[in-house]
């Protein structure tokens, strides 16, 4: 059997306890904290701790860890900037279109986030540019260049009310006694 696809079984029948939680819990609030101030809070060992991120990481579990930066500390040096929310349809749907469009979304910097809904659009884009010039430019790229873009709505942020990244992790219930 091939190494990868044992190690992928091991790695996906990892089962998570309340600890795992807590500490996948603490770490997307804030990533930043050292090993000793985790195992403290969460009432673990430092190395009981450690050995558990790491078993988390590994799994995939955490994807990467990332500095959320402040866009209304940076925009007296880099300026406000644009953001907004694009709709994209497409005329066709099957799934090397929608797969062709979606890899050429992720590739461009501009784009943040990527998502594929229904009903309505075919994608939705977050995308970033630094002023109406840089986003015509975007849209040139990913839209007017591609024949099977359809149709394009884009709605320009006027105020960040809030940006989160958490997910909502529940308490893994007790299991029912036999």
């Amino acid at each position: 059997m091939n190494f990868n696809f044992i190690l992928r079984l091991i790695l996906e029948s990892i089962s998570l306890d309340a600890i795992d939680l807590r500490l996948l819990d603490a770490l997307q609030r804030d990533a930043s904290q050292t090993n000793q101030q985790l195992a403290a809070d969460h009432h673990i060992s430092p190395p009981t701790c450690l050995r558990r991120v790491q078993r988390l990481r590994a799994a995939g579990f955490i994807e990467r860890q990332v500095a959320i930066l402040s866009p209304d500390r940076l925009a007296p040096r880099l300026g406000h900037g644009l953001q907004a929310l694009v709709e994209v349809s497409l005329d066709r749907q099957d799934t090397n279109a929608l797969d062709a469009f979606e890899a050429r979304a992720i590739a461009d910097d501009a784009v943040q986030q990527c998502w594929r809904v229904s009903p309505g659009p075919d994608v939705v884009l977050v995308v970033v540019a630094r002023d109406m010039p840089g986003y015509q430019a975007l849209a040139q790229r990913l839209f007017t260049a591609d024949a099977n873009v359809r149709n394009v709505k884009a709605f320009f942020s006027l105020k960040r009310a809030k940006v989160d990244t958490r997910l909502p992790i529940l308490p893994i219930p007790p299991k029912a006694a036999p």
